[in-house]
């Protein structure tokens, strides 16, 4: 058994479950580390994901549930009966509600919601209007608050409760707020271990620094890295308290943007996993793959209008993908950078004309080295300078256009309204290769009559 379960864990997971055996699941589920318990959960079919969910009490389903990438989170959790998702939901923070009911069809949203308690379901509902990305998505509604009547020994009678759930509160400092939930201070823990237990916390408070629901994902990392704090507040114009954004939570969707990024430019858009149905995966992946050949089949044209002089200079051929490859991967260099600073919100689309001049003095330091290089390789090769010039001339001259293009292309994006980090490789690709294939070959047609004999 101990190899069945080290080896093949989703094994043992589908035959407790089948079996009904909870206490055996979740002493499993305790001795897997999180990444083996999802990876185990990821291997079941949606049958048995299904009934291993409704096996475990709700707690232990909300925790495995956590660490499953979202939408994958949201597709199991729509697949339960109403009654039992709500019962998972509700044991998940308010913020983590709301990304899965957020990723679930408005249909099976609204059944859920209908089984949750009304003021629960209604805070969800409102979490789920905002965009994911600013404050407003970010916070949770769980707040250590306290009225402006209380005193010191209610905060701290609070913090040494058994029955109160203090890790729902994410390290917050304790908020004061009126009657009508306008917030008027926050009190240090400092001041509440130096004060008498009988002050009021309207007299050791302090005025809060707070954001706005409408606050992005890049102005939160600013405020956070500006100051020390574990959360921030978030409130609405009537400086209404609406929830609080964590440190963590922000840092989890950096993360996410980042990694989400990452996978546009490689042409995977949306969340992929090798659990969702192939052709879906399939059909995702031709919809980049399409446009891509489309785009190749035009670069490579290049060449039919060269053919003869290829032909006389065979040689050339070795060298045409070298010149578009490395330009091709200088240029990928200034789209990650272009993309960087864009995400880090110190470069916008107005400055599309400083971008280029930066890069276009990065392209001619390194398109010389690098053409240097391809020239001397080709002329140890065929003992021909002039061949050597040819190459080395393109590859330097391709590569300033490549970190142009690479470089401003996500800013022109930007302004336009479409997403960078899905379009600037499409396009970066063929134009390195239309341009480079020119180069070579145009360079070559000129100097014909010194490239013959060699």
């Amino acid at each position: 058994m101990e190899a069945t379960i080290e080896e093949r864990p989703w094994d043992t997971l589908r035959d407790l479950a089948l079996a009904g055996d909870r206490r055996a699941l979740e002493i499993l589920l305790e001795e897997l580390p999180p990444s083996e318990a999802v990876r185990a959960l990821l291997r079941l079919n949606p049958e048995d994901q299904q009934r291993l969910l409704t096996t475990l009490d709700p707690s232990d389903a909300a925790e495995l549930i956590e660490e499953v990438p979202d939408h994958h989170a949201a597709e199991m959790v729509e697949r339960l009966p109403a009654v039992e998702a709500a019962s998972i939901l509700q044991e998940l923070q308010s913020d983590d509600q709301a990304d899965l009911i957020g990723d679930i069809d408005r249909e099976g949203a609204e059944a859920i919601l209908a089984e949750m308690a009304p003021e629960a379901a209604a805070d969800v509902r409102r979490l789920a209007e905002y965009d994911p990305e600013t404050a407003g998505g970010l916070m949770m509604t769980e707040v250590f608050a306290f009225d402006d009547s209380a005193t010191v020994r209610d905060v701290l009678n609070q913090l040494t409760s058994e029955s109160a759930d203090l890790e729902s509160y994410r390290g917050q400092h304790p908020y004061v707020v009126s009657r009508s939930r306008e917030l008027l201070g926050v009190v240090s823990l400092r001041n509440l271990l130096l004060s008498r237990r009988d002050t009021l916390l309207t007299a050791v408070m302090a005025t809060p620094l707070t954001l706005g629901p409408g606050a992005t994902l890049d102005e939160i990392e600013d405020f956070f890295d500006a100051h020390g704090f574990l959360g921030v507040p978030v409130v609405d114009e009537r400086n209404v308290l609406l929830g609080v954004v964590s440190r963590t939570a922000v840092a989890e969707a950096a993360l996410e943007r980042a990694d989400a990024d990452q996978l546009k430019i490689q042409g995977i858009v949306g969340d992929e996993l090798r659990s969702m149905p192939t052709f879906l995966r399939a059909r995702r992946r031709l919809s980049w793959l399409s446009i891509n050949i489309v785009l190749n089949i035009i670069a490579a044209s290049v060449i039919a209008l060269y053919e003869e002089t290829l032909a006389a200079v065979i040689a050339l051929a070795v060298f045409l993908p070298i010149v578009s490859d490395m330009s091709g991967c200088s240029g990928n260099q200034a789209v990650a950078v272009s993309l960087r600073e864009l995400t880090l919100g110190i470069t916008k689309p107005i400055d599309v004309a400083r971008v280029w001049f930066k890069e276009v003095g990065v392209g001619v330091v390194n398109g010389l080295a690098l053409g240097l290089l391809l020239a001397l390789a080709a002329f140890l090769w065929k003992g021909n300078p002039i061949l050597g010039l040819v190459v080395g001339g393109a590859l330097a001259t391709n590569t300033v256009i490549a970190v142009s293009i690479g470089g401003t292309v996500p800013l022109l994006l930007k302004r336009f309204g479409v997403d960078p980090a899905v379009a600037s490789g499409p396009i970066l690709t063929t134009v390195t290769d239309m341009v480079g294939f020119f180069l070579v070959l145009s360079f070559a047609a000129a100097l014909m009559p010194y490239l013959a004999g060699g």
